[in-house]
C-alpha cells in the first residue's frame, strides 16, 4: 500500500493527482491545502471520500512542521512519494520595479525556500518508507536551452523561481544519493489550470509571441493538456522512474524526456 502526500491540492494539478491516485482502493493520498474547509467541500462534492487533507502553507514555516505529525499518524511513520505541486504564480507582468520585486521575492519564498523547508521537514517519514520519492512539478520554461532559442518572455518571477527549485532538486539528490531517495524536478507540460487575468495590450502581444514560440518548437501542439491528463502523465513518469536508470536528480518533462510540449 503506498502513500502519498500532494501540495497544492485544493484545485487544477493538485487535486487531479489526488483523483488519479485515489482510484487506486490500497494506496492511501493526503492532500496539502491552505482552506481545509474549503477542500473537504470540493472533495465532497467530486465524491472523493477516502483522501485526507491536511492545512499548510509553503510560505509558513509554523504550519508545515504542524502538518508532519499529522501525516505521520495517517501513515503509519513513513512517507513514499512526496509530490511538490503547490506554485505560487503572479500576474502575467509586472510593469513596474517594485512590483517586479515584489513578485520575484514572493515567488521565491513559496516556489524556491517553501519546498527546501518541505523536503526537509518529511526527510524523516521518506527515510522510512522503501520507494523514497520526491518530485517537485516544474516548468519547461526553466529549461535554458529552450529559453535561449525560443520566445517565453511572460512569467519572468514563476520561471526564475522554478529554475531555482530545479537546482534544489539536483541538491537534494545529490546530498541523499547514499540514502537512495530519489528527487526529480518534472514538468507537467502545458495544462488547463489557470484562467488568465485581463491582460493589457502589451501583455496580449506577449502572450502571442510565446505562444508562436511554442508552435515554432512543438508544430504538433494542439492546445493544453486537461489537469488530469497531465496528472497521470507525471506520475506515469515517477512511478517509472529509478535509481538504476539515472533518473534522481533529472529535470524532465511529462513524457520523461527533455522535450517539454
Amino acid at each position: 500500500m503506498a502513500t502519498y502526500l500532494v501540495t497544492g491540492a485544493s484545485a487544477g494539478l493538485g487535486l487531479a493527482f489526488l483523483r488519479e491516485i485515489s482510484q487506486d482502493p490500497t494506496s492511501t493520498v493526503i492532500g496539502m491545502v491552505r482552506d481545509k474547509a474549503k477542500a473537504e467541500k470540493t472533495l465532497s462534492e467530486l465524491g472523493l471520500r477516502k483522501i485526507k487533507l491536511v492545512q499548510g502553507d509553503l510560505s509558513d514555516y509554523d504550519s508545515l512542521t504542524k502538518i508532519v505529525q499529522e501525516v505521520s499518524g495517517i501513515t503509519g511513520g513513513c512517507l513514499d512519494y512526496l509530490i511538490a505541486s503547490a506554485a505560487a504564480h503572479q500576474q502575467i507582468e509586472a510593469g513596474r520595479p517594485e512590483i517586479l520585486e515584489k513578485e520575484l521575492v514572493d515567488t521565491f519564498k513559496v516556489n524556491v525556500v517553501g519546498n527546501i523547508h518541505l523536503f526537509n521537514l518529511f526527510l524523516p517519514l521518506i527515510r522510512r518508507s522503501s520507494i523514497k520519492k520526491v518530485v517537485a512539478i516544474t516548468t519547461g520554461m526553466a529549461d535554458l536551452d529552450f529559453l535561449a532559442k525560443y520566445d517565453t518572455g511572460l512569467s519572468g518571477p514563476y520561471t526564475i523561481s522554478k529554475g531555482a527549485l530545479n537546482v534544489a532538486v539536483a541538491k537534494f539528490a545529490a546530498q541523499h544519493r547514499d540514502e537512495r531517495i530519489l528527487f526529480m524536478a518534472i514538468s507537467p507540460g502545458v495544462v488547463d489550470t489557470h484562467p488568465l487575468p485581463t491582460l493589457s495590450e502589451e501583455e496580449q502581444e506577449s502572450l502571442k509571441r510565446m505562444v508562436a514560440g511554442v508552435m515554432a518548437y512543438a508544430p504538433q501542439f494542439k492546445g493544453p493538456s486537461s489537469p488530469n491528463e497531465a496528472a497521470r502523465n507525471v506520475l506515469s513518469v515517477l512511478h517509472n522512474a529509478s535509481f538504476e536508470a539515472g533518473d534522481s536528480g533529472t529535470f524532465v518533462s511529462h513524457l520523461g524526456t527533455k522535450q517539454w510540449v
